[in-house]
């Protein structure tokens, strides 16, 4: 290297270490200005700066992007001045307030759940941003897909602001159209009966499903796929699934493109059963599926079911069923094996609730069935979750197992969404006698989120006024022990209603204690006072009467419930006694039975429901039982017929039910889908019922007493038959029914119409 090159790299070198020196430093001060809220140590531990840190410039650089990246300042100015590091701030405004206005069709507090930005917080526009994306996404899921939204910043002293979200609401974009490409085995008019969307409509202005929203087209897919598996499709595609807007752009059309592919039955059906001791033919008995029916996978899910519930009988709780499926493309068949493999015990590890905010663990861990450390068992864990649902507490409860990697262990996952718990109700009805009838209540079915169940009613009527307060404990002393109380007042004026002709002021106290006999017999003990005055056109002048009763009363329950469709398949019994004595005005032996058999069919869409119901009161001790505490027969337990509209009568006011002894009575109802779609949940149904009242004490034969005027007694069968409507509606369900008389007596009185509803808070 000749000497005249080595002389420039030597100045080349000297000049760089020189820039080095002129533009770095060690830091002997570090100086803060422009701060108010914040203290100068925190600004320096921000910066990430000490004394005796040696600088450059572009360390400076760095130690200002630090500072403006913290969100805490709008104006950052870092200089190094000598040896000292002299930072500059303006601080960002403090968040005072944030509010949501002009929306409308979705409430602040939705909205709310999107926004970041927090009240006391720096302010930030790029939060800020992101929070008006997020809530324009809302928005856009509904079908609003015009709506803006600005924000706006309202300055106030002491360097805080307002951040306001102005909405403006686009109309919601409607679907106008959904078709069908490609689909030739059903037509648009089935296929758009399978899924959730739905062509717009003015009768749809209760629910969404004619919105356009991405989110639920691609759940309609989901649902094309099952509807083509259930019917042997088991090539179905959803090709494409577009959404455009009209030529207007007011309206959606939606198009799924299908190719539904050949159809497919059942080939060869066969069981690899590995348990000697459990009989072969007896797993192809309890098979749901036949060779050459139509494939389909709801009946392949219950087969599984089936097949683990035969083996289970025979002691093996711990196995799994797989399907095996080989597809025959030449004879359009699906050969199917399943093979039952022995698994090892497995345990539950923990329990996880998950989504309750307002009822408590401790609540929801006396429904379930199962604790940590039992086994694991997937029949236990759907009883679980239908013990949850049946509550009400709950619109939707998922119950999602996971393994525990490398051992035998599961944890198990409660996922709730609640819903509200309380009930306000509330009935009118109407009758050719007793006119029409007002009642309501309040009903809280999960009481500050314990399980306890509080309902104050009342009801006002031409009549009748009654108020009732109770109160029920489901697990008392923290065990499976439920309790409670009850107290009514009534008031019967009756003495004016032909059918009745009695008057009546009631007070009853009573206390309840119950306990589980078994998974579905459970009993109740119940102790009560009733202080009455009692007015009868056969008496004269008011009695009092006191009734002191000690009863019983067995309860079987056991349905399987469809949530979605709001039906059940199942049996539910009762059968009491009741002893009133200890001093009563009256003594006496009360005996009820009543049994409900409920039946789902055709995707339990349809119900059948039968019931029956037998009560009879004994006296004792040759007393004798008054008009009041008899059993009467009409409006709800026999429609068609007027409350205490059958029976026997008195001869000379042959409106005046004389009331009877014992009764039996019954009803079969059909409930079935009408045309209207299935998400606005109203259905149709026809009813028959029938009942017998038995004769009143022989003292009421005849009417003065020891003369030969005899009344009109009678245990005669009575019948009606009769229609109706149902409403699920949004506020609660709704209960429309018109019933006619079949088998009558000329002095039965009639009553054609009731309506009544509920709601929900």
């Amino acid at each position: 290297m000749n000497k005249k090159y080595k002389s420039f790299l030597l100045a080349v070198m000297i000049n760089i270490v020189s820039l080095s020196i002129v533009h770095a430093a060690t830091i002997s001060n570090i100086e803060v200005t422009g701060n108010k809220r914040m203290d100068d140590e925190s600004v320096r531990i921000l910066s990430d700066v000490k004394v005796g840190n040696n600088l450059n410039s572009e360390d400076v650089n760095q130690i200002a992007k630090k500072l403006q990246q913290s969100g805490y300042f709008s104006k950052v100015d870092v200089k190094l001045v000598n040896d000292v590091l002299k930072i500059n701030l303006e601080e960002a405004p403090t968040v005072n307030l944030v509010t949501v206005e002009g929306n409308d069709d979705i409430s602040a507090d939705d909205l709310k759940k999107e926004i970041r930005l927090k009240e006391r917080s720096s302010y930030d526009e790029s939060i800020i941003g992101a929070d008006v994306q997020r809530m324009l996404v809302v928005y856009q899921r509904k079908g609003f897909f015009g709506t803006t939204i600005e924000p706006k910043k309202i300055k106030l002293p002491d360097n805080r602001v307002n951040v306001v979200y102005e909405v403006k609401e686009g109309h919601p974009t409607y679907i106008s159209q959904i078709k069908f490409v490609g689909n030739k085995k059903f037509n648009n008019k089935t296929l758009r009966g399978e899924i959730l969307s739905r062509e717009h409509a003015w009768w749809r202005f209760m629910t969404q499903f004619d919105v356009f929203d991405e989110d639920r087209i691609q759940y309609d897919q989901q649902m094309l796929h099952q509807f083509y598996l259930r019917n042997g499709y088991v090539d179905f595609q959803v090709k494409n699934a577009t959404g455009i807007f009209t030529p207007d752009r007011k309206y959606y059309s939606v198009t799924f493109t299908v190719d539904e592919g050949p159809r497919y039955k059942f080939g060869k059906l066969t069981i690899k059963n590995p348990f000697a001791d459990v009989p072969d033919s007896e797993l192809y008995d309890v098979m749901t599926i036949s060779e050459k029916d139509i494939y389909n996978i709801d009946t392949v899910e219950e087969t599984i079911s089936a097949l683990r519930r035969a083996v289970a009988e025979h002691g093996y709780a711990f196995i799994n069923v797989e399907p095996v499926p080989k597809k025959n493309d030449d004879t359009k068949t699906i050969d199917l094996e399943f093979t039952i493999k022995k698994t090892n015990r497995i345990y539950l590890n923990s329990i996880n609730i998950l989504g309750n905010v307002r009822t408590f663990d401790s609540v929801i861990e006396h429904l379930l069935p199962m604790r940590e450390g039992d086994p694991f068992s997937l029949q236990t864990i759907e009883d679980g979750r239908q013990r949850l649902m049946r509550t009400r507490y709950f619109k939707d409860v998922q119950m999602v197992p996971t393994r525990v990697e490398d051992q035998n262990l599961m944890n198990l996952d409660v996922k709730l969404e609640e819903q509200p718990t309380g009930e306000l109700s509330g009935g009118i009805g109407w009758s050719n006698i007793n006119g029409f009838m007002i009642d309501a209540g309040i009903t809280e079915n999960n009481f500050m989120g314990r399980g306890q169940i509080v309902q104050l009613k009342g009801s006002v009527a031409q009549y009748q006024k009654q108020a009732i307060f109770s109160f029920t404990e489901p697990y008392l002393f923290g065990r499976e022990l439920s309790g409670g109380f009850d107290v009514s007042y009534t008031m019967y004026n009756y003495s004016s209603l032909g059918s009745f002709g009695y008057d009546r002021d009631s007070l009853m106290v009573a206390g309840r204690l119950g306990w589980k006999l078994t998974d579905n017999w459970s009993q109740t003990l119940r102790l009560s006072a009733s202080f009455d005055q009692n007015y009868d056109l056969q008496s004269s002048g008011w009695q009092a009467a006191e009734l002191y009763t000690l009863g019983t009363n067995f309860k079987y329950y056991n349905l399987d419930t469809d949530f979605t469709q709001n039906t059940h398949t199942g049996l539910v019994a009762n059968l009491g006694l009741a002893y009133t004595g200890f001093g009563s005005t009256e003594t006496f032996m009360r005996y009820n039975a009543d049994v409900t058999g409920m039946l789902n069919f055709l995707d339990n869409r349809w119900q059948l429901k039968s019931s029956l119901e037998f009560g009879m009161v004994q006296p004792l001790d040759g007393d004798y039982v008054s008009r009041v505490y008899r059993y009467f027969l009409g409006g709800e337990s026999l429609r068609g017929f007027d409350v205490a509209g059958i029976g026997s009568r008195n001869w000379a006011y042959q409106t005046y039910s004389l009331g009877g002894m014992w009764k039996f009575n019954g009803s079969t109802q059909l409930n079935f889908p009408i045309f209207i779609p299935d998400e606005y949940q109203i259905k149709g149904f026809v009813f028959s019922d029938y009942g017998v009242l038995g004769r009143p004490p022989s003292e009421e034969y005849y009417y003065p007493v020891g003369t030969t005027n005899a009344n009109n007694i009678d245990q005669d069968i009575r019948t009606s038959v009769g229609l109706g409507i149902y409403w699920n509606t949004p506020m609660g369900p709704m209960n429309f029914s018109w019933g006619w008389p079949m088998k009558i007596n000329e002095y039965d009185r009639e009553r054609r119409f009731l309506l009544s509803f509920e709601t929900q808070f």
